[in-house]
């Protein structure tokens, strides 16, 4: 997949006030990513419907928007499965102010586990390791928005955010669902 035609934040974010749709990027971002670690489908449309009753009081997304969750969705697959460990979560650049980076990250694994907990309802059968990971983003999801712009709070955020990717990862590994061998192409998905 091209660098140039992979969704960012900002775009994500202007697509999503344009719609008028009351979502944070980077929630929808984690939602669909705690859906795949934990096992959602890859030929599973589904996820649309369930991005529907969340987010649009089960009314259809606009055009844009849903064209914009399908890419998303595609793009954590890709993401995911790539074994150079490219996976990235969705969130504002370095360059917006911690505040809101840190805001993006509470969004983010609020959306994660949301998405995690849609899939695996079964707790029981969670391991230790998880189990003690999705205990870790519903802290995570409580950081204060009081943060502020210093160095400490700045790398305190990166290692936050690195343990939150690599965490993600490591629930695919438990409980995702990797697509069949003979579907290499992720862009098939629709």
């Amino acid at each position: 997949m091209a660098d140039d035609n992979v969704l960012d934040f900002s775009s994500v974010q202007a697509i999503i006030t344009a719609e008028s749709v009351e979502v944070h990027g980077a929630e929808l971002h984690g939602v669909l990513t705690g859906l795949v670690c934990a096992g959602f489908e890859f030929e599973n449309n589904d996820y649309l419907a369930m991005i529907n009753d969340l987010f649009n009081n089960g009314e259809g997304l606009p055009i844009p928007l849903k064209q914009t969750v399908k890419q998303m969705f595609v793009e954590v697959w890709y993401g995911i499965l790539d074994d150079s460990y490219g996976f990235q979560l969705m969130l504002p650049d370095d360059d917006d102010s911690i505040v809101e980076r840190g805001h993006a990250l509470s969004m983010w694994v609020q959306g994660f586990n949301l998405g995690f907990g849609l899939q695996q309802k079964d707790k029981a059968i969670l391991s230790e390791d998880i189990k003690e990971l999705i205990s870790d983003f519903a802290e995570i999801a409580n950081l204060s928005d009081e943060m502020e712009e210093d160095e400490v709070t700045e790398q305190a955020y990166f290692e936050i955010a690195e343990y939150v990717r690599i965490s993600a990862l490591l629930c695919f590994t438990e409980l995702g669902s990797p697509p069949p061998a003979q579907s290499n192409k992720v862009e098939t998905l629709h």
